[in-house]
């Protein structure tokens, strides 16, 4: 059947049969709120690069959980800024920690949201490496042991999810074992499963302070043009016994986030980077971009390709927007 006995448009004509045969919205329970947290008393640093955020200290951070609980987003990915950087990274595993004390400040103010953590090493090492370094190689297996005792510490502050985001090989496995040998099978795993070596990160870098002293993340993180290799890392982390996988960043690589979806049926979260936030930000500034459409658009265009949870510095907009 075709034109002109069958006609497209009469299905677009208005608003409400739009909205009735609309085949991917987007929810607040889709969202997920990353914020930065900072040693001090009182701090609220905004980070040029990413207009709206901001460092904060605990007191600051609290202000703003409270607005995320009120406007039903259901979830916050905490990101920590120690007060001390060492080779050991012995601030990310403290258990008087700044993100440890975090979560257990968010617990007491608002226990029904959930806290996930970033469990990585680069903004408490000296070098802002995701490893151990040695001879200026980062070491994977001695990094475990310490990815494994900061996710400790962290679910037993109270985390909900622990989020493993330095790529190293089997480290989904070491932090699972882990947390079950401390009896703590009920912490979940969000694991950045397949995380790019991605330019869209630098004012996530100024963020979280996290820029590497030397070279590069080349040899963790992703090749961009891999996506066959996505796959196999998403497979090997639901092996390793993550709950949930995730694809970063996401705008870049929807192609990444389909074929995921497709081959896994599994749980999937797709992070819009700070790169992404930023380029749009910016546009709309200039009065080149509308910020609220073009914003939809690419966060309904993630959730289109596959992700069930977007990870975006827009969250408390979008739920404005969305109305």
């Amino acid at each position: 059947m075709y034109y002109p006995s069958y006609r497209m448009r009469r299905l677009r004509r208005t608003p409400t049969v739009r909205r009735m045969l609309r085949e991917t919205t987007l929810s607040p329970d889709d969202l997920i709120y990353p914020l930065f947290v900072i040693h001090g008393e009182n701090v609220n640093n905004p980070i040029v690069s990413m207009p709206g955020c901001a460092q904060l200290s605990i007191g600051n951070l609290l202000a703003e959980v409270r607005e995320v609980a009120q406007l039903g987003i259901p979830a916050v990915l905490l990101f920590g800024i120690p007060a001390h950087k060492d080779a050991a990274a012995t601030a990310a595993y403290d258990p008087e920690g700044i993100v440890q004390l975090a979560v257990k400040a968010i617990k007491d103010e608002a226990p029904d949201l959930l806290v996930i953590t970033d469990v990585c090493l680069c903004e408490y090492m000296d070098h802002g490496h995701c490893g151990v370094v040695q001879d200026g190689e980062v070491l994977n297996d001695v990094t475990l042991e310490l990815l494994s005792k900061m996710a400790i510490t962290h679910a037993e502050a109270g985390a909900d999810v622990v989020a493993p985001s330095d790529m190293m090989d089997g480290r989904v496995a070491a932090i699972r074992n882990a947390l079950d040998d401390e009896g703590l099978v009920d912490a979940a795993i969000m694991a950045y499963s397949a995380k790019f070596a991605s330019a869209f990160y630098g004012p996530f870098r100024d963020a979280a302070e996290s820029a590497p002293a030397f070279g590069d993340r080349k040899t963790y993180q992703m090749d961009p043009p891999n996506g066959e290799e996505a796959v196999r890392e998403v497979l090997l982390d639901i092996e390793e016994g993550a709950d949930i996988v995730m694809v970063k960043p996401a705008l870049p690589y929807l192609d990444v986030i389909r074929a995921v979806k497709q081959e896994t049926r599994f749980p999937l979260a797709a992070y819009s980077v700070s790169g992404e936030y930023a380029m749009l930000k910016a546009a709309a500034e200039k009065g080149w971009l509308d910020e609220e459409r073009c914003v939809l658009e690419a966060m309904t265009g993630i959730k289109r390709a596959g992700a069930d949870l977007i990870i975006t510095y827009w969250a408390k907009d979008l739920v404005r927007w969305l109305g």
